[in-house]
């Protein structure tokens, strides 16, 4: 049986999905560090274990339980045609930003990759940057989980980068932070996928502290 064809268009379809984790996206992710740069300030991440631990938590306590599973929920509206659900879900994003550093990134990474998806060629809006994710991958040839997957990985690549500028920490350091978060992000998707619009929340009032105590923060490298 000749499958060809059928391997020639799986391969394009990873590369296009992995093409959006890619750290050489232009959508500024690198000058966002979501509360870590502040924790370090604030002496609550002081070295690659508490890193670690904090990026854990986070995974787990903000990402899933909020802007992955926009991104699973938009990607089955994108490809349903669902604009009116689409823009419910942009708006929760907007509206659960709960620092405006936290709105600021949501708004501007997701408006780059609007212009980064014109840029290519194709139809790019101004969505925040999970429901903007959705719809660059939306007519990927893939599922919902693997598109949640490679959302994750990007973060987490981008978190760990951020550790080893603000801790900071070597590379090696950095990899193994990016390591233990890869190995927990299969089960913080699956959680993230198996929420309903009223179990999803944005409630993380430590981090939020953190990022309304960094707007002020006397020296930074970080917009976020």
């Amino acid at each position: 049986m000749d499958t060809t064809g059928t391997a020639i268009r799986t391969d394009a379809a990873l590369l296009r999905l992995v093409w959006l984790a890619s750290p050489a996206l232009p959508v500024g992710g690198f000058s966002y560090s979501e509360g870590l740069e502040a924790a370090v300030d604030a002496g609550l991440v002081t070295d690659e274990r508490t890193a670690a631990d904090w990026l854990e938590e986070q995974l787990h306590l903000a990402l899933a339980e909020s802007d992955l599973s926009v991104v699973g929920a938009a990607v089955a509206a994108f490809r349903a045609g669902d604009g009116e659900r689409v823009a419910a879900l942009d708006a929760w994003v907007r509206r659960t930003r709960e620092t405006s550093e936290l709105k600021l990134q949501a708004e501007q990474m997701g408006r780059s990759l609007g212009e980064w998806m014109k840029s290519v060629g194709r139809e790019g809006a101004g969505y925040t940057w999970p429901v903007a994710f959705a719809h660059a991958a939306a007519d990927i040839d893939c599922s919902v989980r693997e598109v949640a997957l490679v959302f994750a990985f990007g973060w987490a690549e981008a978190m760990a980068q951020a550790a080893i500028k603000a801790v900071p920490l070597g590379q090696g350091g950095g990899q193994r932070i990016l390591q233990r978060l890869a190995a927990e992000i299969p089960a913080a998707v699956d959680h993230a996928l198996a929420l309903d619009d009223d179990a999803r929340q944005a409630f993380t009032p430590m981090l939020a502290i953190l990022s309304a105590c960094h707007e002020t923060q006397y020296s930074r490298l970080f917009r976020s």
